[in-house]
C-alpha cells in the first residue's frame, strides 16, 4: 500500500535552525569517462529546495555514485564542486564517511556550514547487510560512528526509495528521520495520480526497458489504477509479439538480447492481453529504419528493418485518447526520438500530454530528456526524478525508505525533539 506524507515527518515538523543535519541525497549521475566530470545536473537541482531550507543548519550531505565494478564508480569530490556552484555556498568535501577526520569536522561545524562526505558505496556496510534488521544496522561502524553526531536525519533520495541500504534506513531508530522536500513532493504527486478520482486515467508506457513497464501495466490494470494503457516503443513490440504479430527479426532479437527472461516477459504480456485486451492500445502502423517507409501491422515487417517510430494513424488514435483523459502518467518515448526522422511520434504524444488540462506525471530519463529537448517540461504537472523507484512504487512494491520514515515517526511521535513549526 502506498505511503502518504502524513505518515512521516517532514521539514515542517521541527525547528532545524542551528541543528546538525544529516542529509541523504541522490546525486548519482552520468560521468564523462575521459574527463571524469559530472554530466547532467537534474538530480542535483532536485535537492536545492531542501538544501536552501536548511541554510541555517549545520548540514552534512551524504550520497553515492554508481557501484563497485562500474566505470563511473568514483569519489564525490567533483559532485561537491558542482553542488557548490549550484548553491553558491562553500562546501567542504571530506574523503571519508565516518573516520575521525569526518567526525571531528562535524563536531566543529558552525551554522550555515556544509560538508559533503565520501561515496557511501565505498564502504561494504552500505550494501552488504540487510539494514531493515535494525539491530544489525545499528551495530555497523557506519551507524555507530555517526549516530550521536546529528540531531535529525533528513532523507531526500527519492530515486533510491526502493533500496534497503544502511545510509538510507539505518538511522531510523536513532533520532527522528524526516523526508526532504523532494521525497515529500514526489510521494504527494504520485499518490495524487494513483488514488485520485479524476477519470479517465491513462498510462503511457513506452521506451526500450520493457520489464518494468510490463510489470507496472499488470499492476495498474489489476488494481484499477488506470482505465487504459497506451503502449509504444519496445513495450508495444513486446505486446504485439505476444499477440502473435510478426514484428520482424531485428525487433525480436533486440528484445531477446536485452532481456534474458524474454520468454517470461512475452508470456506475461500474453496473459495481460487475454485479460485486459480492451484496455490496452497498441500501434497499428510504424515507420521503418533504415527504409523510412510507413507500414501497417497487417504487412510483413522486413527482417532487416527496425520499428523506429509509430505511424500517423497510431499518433491520431493516441492523441484522441490523451485528449479525453483527466490524469496521465507518461514513461518512455514512442521510438528512436534522438534521430529527427523518427521523432514525430514521440513529439506529437508529448505535445498532446503537455496540452492536457488534467494531472500529468512524467518519469524516466529518456522521457525527461525528450521533454527538455522539446521545451515542454514546464507544461507537465510533475516530472519525477525516479526511474526504477518510480515504477516500483507505482507497482505497489514495498518501499524500504518510506517504511523506515514511517517507523521513525511512530517511534518519535509526541516526543519533544524541537519546536514544531507546522502541523
Amino acid at each position: 500500500m502506498a505511503s502518504s506524507p502524513a505518515k512521516f515527518f517532514t521539514l515542517d515538523h521541527f525547528d532545524l535552525e542551528g541543528k546538525r543535519i544529516y542529509l541523504r541525497v541522490d546525486i548519482n549521475s552520468p560521468i564523462n569517462p575521459i574527463s571524469g566530470e559530472v554530466m547532467g545536473l537534474s538530480r542535483f537541482m532536485s535537492h536545492l529546495e531542501t538544501i536552501r531550507e536548511l541554510s541555517n543548519s549545520k548540514l552534512v550531505i551524504v550520497g553515492h555514485q554508481s557501484r563497485p565494478g562500474k566505470e563511473d564508480f568514483t569519489s564525490l569530490r567533483t559532485h561537491a564542486e558542482q553542488l557548490e556552484k549550484l548553491t553558491g555556498r562553500p562546501i567542504k568535501f571530506l574523503d571519508s564517511l565516518f573516520g575521525s577526520e569526518a567526525r571531528n569536522s562535524i563536531r566543529k561545524m558552525e551554522n550555515g556550514e556544509i560538508i559533503m562526505l565520501e561515496n557511501t558505496r565505498f564502504y561494504s556496510e552500505e550494501t552488504a547487510i540487510d539494514p531493515m534488521e535494525a539491530d544489525l544496522a545499528e551495530s555497523t561502524h557506519f551507524v555507530k560512528n555517526l549516530s550521536e553526531l546529528f540531531d535529525y536525519y533528513v532523507i531526500d533520495a527519492f530515486p533510491t526509495i526502493h533500496r534497503a541500504q544502511t545510509s538510507l534506513v539505518g538511522f531510523r531508530r536513532v533520532k527522528p528521520n524526516l523526508a526532504g522536500r523532494l521525497i515529500e513532493r514526489e510521494v504527494s504527486m504520485i499518490d495524487k495520480f494513483t488514488f485520485g478520482n479524476d477519470h479517465p486515467k491513462l498510462a503511457i508506457l513506452a521506451g526500450a526497458k520493457i520489464d518494468d513497464s510490463i510489470n507496472v501495466s499488470s499492476s495498474f490494470l489489476k488494481n484499477g489504477t488506470v482505465d487504459r494503457i497506451i503502449a509504444g516503443g519496445v513495450v508495444a513490440n513486446a505486446f504485439l509479439w505476444a499477440r502473435g504479430m510478426d514484428i520482424g527479426k531485428k525487433n525480436r532479437e533486440f528484445i531477446m538480447k536485452n532481456n534474458k527472461n524474454h520468454g517470461e516477459i512475452i508470456e506475461q504480456c500474453r496473459k495481460i492481453l487475454d485479460k485486459y485486451s480492451d484496455k490496452i492500445m497498441l500501434p497499428d502502423d510504424f515507420v521503418l529504419n533504415p527504409m523510412g517507409k510507413t507500414i501497417t501491422m497487417r504487412e510483413k515487417v522486413p527482417d532487416d528493418q527496425i520499428l523506429a517510430d509509430i505511424g500517423l494513424n497510431s499518433v491520431a488514435r493516441f492523441v484522441d485518447e490523451i485528449r479525453n483523459s483527466r490524469a496521465i502518467f507518461l514513461n518512455g518515448p514512442m521510438g528512436m526520438y534522438e534521430i529527427e526522422e523518427y521523432s514525430v511520434g514521440t513529439r506529437e504524444i508529448l505535445e498532446a500530454v503537455a496540452d492536457s488540462n488534467g494531472l500529468t506525471i512524467a518519469g524516466g530519463g529518456h522521457t525527461l530528456n525528450a521533454l527538455e529537448k522539446l521545451r515542454l517540461m514546464d507544461r507537465i504537472s510533475h516530472a519525477s526524478t525516479g526511474g526504477g523507484a518510480l515504477i516500483s512504487y507505482l507497482s505497489g512494491e514495498r518501499m524500504p525508505v518510506l517504511q523506515a520514515l514511517e517507523e521513525s515517526m511512530n517511534i518519535f511521535q509526541g516526543q519533544s525533539y524541537g519546536k514544531r513549526r507546522k502541523n
